[in-house]
């Protein structure tokens, strides 16, 4: 995350992907939200959210290419707005490596509060700026998938693409 501030006005747009539609919010590079395909509606988008198709270009741009198997991390300002706990489990979530997990303790963990798990949950249930930060990369401590904004079977897709890309990277790189 970064300490960019929040754009005066928000510019939206949509990014299409093999799971659906993503609503991106933000000016340019400055990203406040991405919302998952299914869990937004044209309707609830805030009524002073300017949509400008193509002002959202880079976020787009990069997310095509996650989903092309050619992006690992994004090079975006994400500015997510939350509690401070909210924030630095968000920040935590940064940290897991693309095709890995970490279970909601290992989260809690490394916010200095390993009890913490439900409000883990709680917080990846808030998440503004999906995918960017990926909460889905956050499963069980017994290696379950549990809860997801977008549902198990997205987030179940998600792992997989990621597992999928890092397993064609090391195969072409073996011969």
């Amino acid at each position: 995350m970064t300490s960019h501030d929040i754009p005066t006005t928000i510019l939206w747009e949509e990014a299409d992907s093999p799971l659906g539609s993503f609503l991106i919010a933000g000016e340019g590079r400055t990203i406040v939200r991405v919302s998952l395909p299914g869990s937004w509606a044209k309707e609830d988008v805030p009524a002073d959210w300017v949509h400008e198709p193509g002002a959202m270009a880079p976020a787009a741009r990069q997310l095509e290419e996650y989903f092309a198997g050619n992006r690992r991390t994004f090079d975006l300002d994400v500015v997510p707005t939350g509690t401070s706990f909210q924030l630095a489990v968000w920040r935590a979530l940064q940290g897991i490596a693309y095709g890995t997990t970490a279970s909601y303790r290992d989260v809690a963990t490394s916010v200095g509060n390993p009890k913490a798990t439900r409000a883990v949950g709680l917080a990846n249930n808030r998440n503004p700026i999906a995918l960017l930060i990926p909460c889905h990369r956050v499963i069980g401590a017994d290696g379950s998938l549990t809860g997801y904004g977008g549902g198990l079977e997205m987030k179940s897709w998600l792992l997989a693409h990621e597992r999928d890309v890092l397993d064609a990277d090391r195969l072409s790189s073996t011969r």
